[in-house]
């Protein structure tokens, strides 16, 4: 199997966290913790992925890159 590596995005709302992927749509995942929210997203994903290959649906490309600006605030 192909490994590719997907851009999750992580929020926290001041008691708990949600994430979700820009290209994957429908794919998301919350928890009170950052550590089961990356848990939780990663489970959430695979299975998301293997419902679509049981749907006979192609997995989306990553194209979403994520990167930090430093800058003075």
């Amino acid at each position: 199997m192909n490994i590719k590596e997907y851009a999750v995005i992580i929020e926290g709302s001041g008691n708990n966290y949600s994430a979700y992927c820009p290209d994957v749509d429908g794919c998301i995942a919350a928890a009170d913790t950052l550590e089961e929210c990356k848990r939780l997203f990663q489970e959430s994903l695979e299975l998301h992925f293997e419902g679509m290959r049981e749907d006979g649906l192609p997995i989306p490309e990553p194209t979403t890159y994520v990167g930090l600006v430093a800058i003075a605030a």
